[in-house]
């Protein structure tokens, strides 16, 4: 049997595929690059790849594919489970496999391999697509189809990329609301790291990567292999190792009992697999970055400035104090003003009136016109909130069509925060939704859509055909947001899942920005933003200065911590600046212009995980071109050594010499200057990048809550 052997490579990483006339796709090798090797090499390599066989194992090993099979003898998560209605066709086999190297049709995509195969007996054929994108990034998917006369019970369809012996320790993430993105780490053993997502949404709670690493790695050390399932659905993450040591790390939706049943040629195709490889998290987190940015559709940069009216006003929609707040914001900075809930039908309060998508004439007597004129004078655009997912029982909408919610045929599933879930997958409840967002939208030109999503998908029952709805629900919604934009194509969209509940690589397709957390405790903010960071660049990332005193955790917070710690994100507001006295406004305004005027760094440089004494987090963004830089050292704990160790940068170049100085707005207040710091801190050194990084800078006297912005300029050109 003659093996064909294809080399991807891109941006530092090599993977090898090994197909044949009888096997899908097996990769031999992902990670790091192999360099010009010919075809001696690369089966060379393959050799070294061929399976041992040990005790009682199966004669000649085959080794696992990118779909994994029954005939390979892999006891981990299978591939392709499912069967015929009488239970035939258990264990698919793949034998007629044609594999072809296509010419990618993006620019983002450096290698695309795609192979299928068929399966006579059980009369499926399957399409594995993988592709290394010019970052570096591999993504890779599968589409199983019905070639039967009968249904076939699709019961779930996984990928999974190999990773060496090495990589023996674990990362991913948990969370909960206000407190998304906190990391956990265990020892990858023999078995199966199962993290599953049955939230109906991505989850405060979800793994967001699965990272598997050489022992102690961190963000500039280790070798890292981190996976990432593209969907904002039910899903699965896996790892798992095997008895003889052979280690995966795999995914893909995770589908309930009888929700996806394939008719007579009809087709699923599972959400991509992402793929990352690094040396170090940092390296493996910009290669996502990078894709990302090099979409077409990429927000440009110059993300706006924004207030969110939420908690500054909740319920308490009138167009007076409205109004005020416009007009402060707009003084202070802010180029983009956004009315939250309450705008609507009855909706006065958060048990009544969702669903119910028209202008409430009660609140509004004369229409949100005048609002959307007073803002629009100022100089600033206008967003507005929308959940069209979600209903009140107490609506209009769900008193008139209850066979639109998704629960239970004969009682509502439980609720949760005064909602049911409203069935988008229903085509009449999808054209109300559309012809309601759209309308909205249209009569005013309003230019973004806070998209909220507050609560768990429990019970998800179309009562129209009986069956779980989360794969149909996940897919309208996709459909609707892009639909909704197609008829508005000026409009941008923030996809807001209470807060971080949906952050993930399916959604940034139809989105335009996240809403990283719904604590603006800065505190909180900075390990939340830390780890989000990881899969979203910054400028994708809403990040705010919240009130003094955190609505969310009731912490208090100097203007410089949280103005600083939304400086590496989306800047925004969440504060009511009626309320703000005018030495805080002005200290608001002059770190608004900061930011404006550090923007495009942000928004375009690579950002890294410093690595520094507990108590402290920082980071750095380096610009492409290395000239330029921007550093945040934020204190949340008391230190455990006073000054403690140096502040090591990275990504600077060894030869130029920067200016060191540290960001602080004359109508700032600046807590540190009574106490003992190191001399960068006020004076503005040139100080050669070599020593940056090798030495660092001397850690700044910080108390918790306390962070310092700092700029690097390089003042010397390299020879």
């Amino acid at each position: 049997m003659t093996a064909e052997l294809f080399h991807l490579h891109a941006a530092g990483v090599s993977v090898v595929v090994e197909t044949t006339p009888t096997t899908l796709p097996r990769v031999l090798h992902w990670g790091p690059p192999l360099g010009d090797v010919d075809e001696e090499g690369l089966a060379a390599l393959a050799a070294l790849a061929r399976g041992v066989r040990v005790g009682n194992e199966l004669d000649v090993p085959p080794g696992a594919g990118l779909l994994t099979e029954p005939r390979q003898a892999w006891m981990g998560p299978q591939g392709l489970t499912g069967h015929r209605p009488d239970g035939s066709a258990p264990f698919p086999d793949f034998v007629a496999v044609s594999t072809v190297r296509e010419v990618p049709g993006s620019p983002v995509v450096a290698e695309r391999l795609v192979s299928t195969g068929v399966d006579a007996v059980a009369r499926l054929t399957v399409r594995v697509e993988i592709e290394l994108l010019t970052s570096g990034l591999v993504r890779t998917r599968a589409r199983v189809r019905n070639d039967g006369d009968d249904a076939y019970f699709v019961e779930g369809l996984d990928l999974a990329l190999p990773v060496p012996g090495r990589a023996d320790e674990l990362l991913d993430f948990s969370g909960r609301h206000n407190g998304e993105r906190r990391p956990q780490r265990t020892t990858l053993v023999d078995g199966t790291h199962l993290r599953e997502a049955r939230r109906g949404r991505t989850g405060q709670d979800a793994a967001t990567l699965l990272v598997a690493g050489t022992p102690g790695f961190g963000p500039e050390r280790g070798e890292v292999w981190a996976v990432h399932v593209a969907w904002s659905g039910d899903q699965r993450m896996w790892a798992h190792r095997t008895n003889g040591g052979h280690a995966a790390l795999g995914g893909g939706e995770l589908l309930l009992p009888g929700e996806l049943v394939l008719a007579p040629e009809e087709s699923y195709d599972m959400p991509w697999l992402y793929a990352s490889y690094g040396n170090g998290l940092d390296e493996a987190s910009a290669r996502i970055h990078r894709s990302l940015r090099s979409r077409p559709a990429h927000p440009a940069v110059g993300r706006p400035v924004t207030l969110n009216t939420w908690e500054a006003v909740y319920f308490d929609h009138r167009i007076e104090p409205l109004a005020d707040l416009a007009e402060l914001a707009s003084a202070v900075g802010v180029e983009r003003f956004v009315l939250d809930d309450g705008w609507f039908g009855a909706r006065r309060h958060d048990r009544a009136g969702l669903g119910d998508w028209t202008v409430s004439a009660e609140v509004w007597p004369d229409g949100l016109g005048p609002l959307v004129e007073r803002v629009r004078s100022l100089g600033m655009q206008f967003g507005i909130w929308f959940e069209p997912e979600m209903v009140n029982p107490d609506s209009d909408l769900a008193r008139r069509h209850p066979e639109w919610i998704l629960s239970p045929l004969h009682r509502d599933a439980p609720l949760a925060r005064q909602q049911l879930v409203l069935n988008v997958g229903h085509p009449d409840a999808y054209a109300y939704l559309r012809d309601h967002i759209v309308g909205v939208v249209a009569e005013h030109r309003i230019d973004y859509i806070k998209w909220d999503h507050n609560r768990d998908l429990v019970e998800p029952l179309d009562r129209t055909t009986g069956r779980a709805g989360v794969h149909a629900q996940t897919a309208a919604v996709y459909r609707l947001m892009d639909d909704v934009r197609a008829a508005c194509p000026w409009l941008e969209i923030e996809s807001c899942s209470a807060g971080g509940g949906r952050i993930d690589l399916g959604v940034v397709e139809h989105t335009d920005r996240f809403w990283t957390s719904d604590s603006n405790d800065p505190l909180e903010r900075q390990r939340i933003q830390r780890g989000t960071t990881l899969l979203m660049p910054p400028e994708l990332l809403g990040s705010h200065v919240g009130a003094a005193r955190a609505h969310t955790s009731g912490r208090t917070a100097s203007l410089a911590y949280r103005a600083i710690t939304a400086m590496i994100g989306s800047f925004g507001i969440e504060w009511d600046l009626r309320e703000a006295s005018a030495a805080e406004l002005a200290e608001l305004t002059a770190w608004i212009a900061e930011f404006v005027r550090l923007r495009p760094l942000i928004e375009r440089g690579t950002l890294l995980r410093l690595e520094t004494q507990p108590a402290l987090l920082a980071q750095a963004v380096i610009a492409d071109d290395r000239a330029h830089a921007l550093v945040t050292i934020a204190s949340i704990d008391t230190p455990t050594h006073l000054p403690g160790p140096a502040v090591r940068l990275r990504g600077l170049d060894p030869q130029r010499r920067y200016r060191v100085r540290r960001v602080q707005p004359a109508a700032s207040v600046d807590p540190t200057v009574t106490r003992a710091q190191p001399v960068w801190w006020s004076a503005q050194p040139v100080i050669p990048g070599a020593v940056l990084m090798a030495a660092g800078l001397h850690s700044p006297i910080l108390r918790p809550q306390e962070a310092g912005l700092v700029e690097l300029t390089a003042v010397e050109i390299p020879v």
